[in-house]
């Protein structure tokens, strides 16, 4: 694996390196959750979602190097299930955090994630549901493979990896800093749980139009 790395042009691991790090500063889903896990349960919470979050983007990187990006661009149509599956999904995440938009103002009564094991999971599920990742994932990455540089199935792991490692140093320092904001924020838990509700919501219907 060190040899496929090392023989990348500098040039276009740099360029997908880049890439990478503009998914993640683009405000979406895994974003939004992680943010909002950590306002309502503090640092450990919010970087128990990045954890959840970041083990979806290894079920991505492992499928796309099994060989499940050349499944969908032969079926299409295993395309749609994905992403109405993670409309569905994003329209539950947008009902609970209605829900605690309504019920009360104290965080520790929300419903957003506020134990370690549910921010996993639903971290997890918020990822491995999410059309955005697995397109990035799927159609992105073999964008940067390069022929005699190893097997296919190597670099994408290997792509795949650096894309992981700078996400989850990304979401875990978000977890923690929304975390740590979340005295600030406490006194406007309704205001984010509308916001949070709204985002997944728009995200939704996003999907949807598209």
């Amino acid at each position: 694996m060190l040899d496929i790395l090392l023989g990348y042009d500098p040039i276009l691991l740099l360029a997908f390196i880049g890439a990478g790090l503009v998914l993640n500063l683009t405000p979406g889903v895994d974003f939004v959750f992680v943010s909002a896990s950590g306002i309502q349960g503090g640092p450990r919470i919010g970087m128990a979602a990045a954890v959840g979050i970041n083990l979806g983007v290894a079920v991505h990187v492992i499928s796309a190097a099994a060989g499940l990006s050349a499944l969908l661009l032969a079926y299409p149509g295993a395309y749609q299930v994905i992403r109405l599956v993670g409309v569905v999904y994003l329209l539950w995440l947008a009902w609970l955090a209605w829900q605690a938009w309504t019920a009360a103002d104290d965080l520790g009564t929300g419903r957003a994630a506020l134990s370690l094991r549910s921010a996993i999971r639903r971290g997890f599920l918020t990822n491995v549901l999410n059309p955005k990742t697995a397109l990035f994932i799927f159609a992105f990455i073999p964008q940067f493979t390069q022929p005699g540089n190893g097997p296919i199935w190597a670099q994408t792991l290997v792509l795949g990896a650096i894309f992981l490692i700078n996400g989850f140093a990304f979401s875990l320092t978000l977890g923690a800093l929304a975390g740590m904001m979340s005295d600030i924020l406490r006194a406007r838990v309704r205001a984010m749980s509308k916001i949070t509700a709204i985002l997944f919501g728009g995200l939704a219907a996003r999907r949807i139009i598209d």
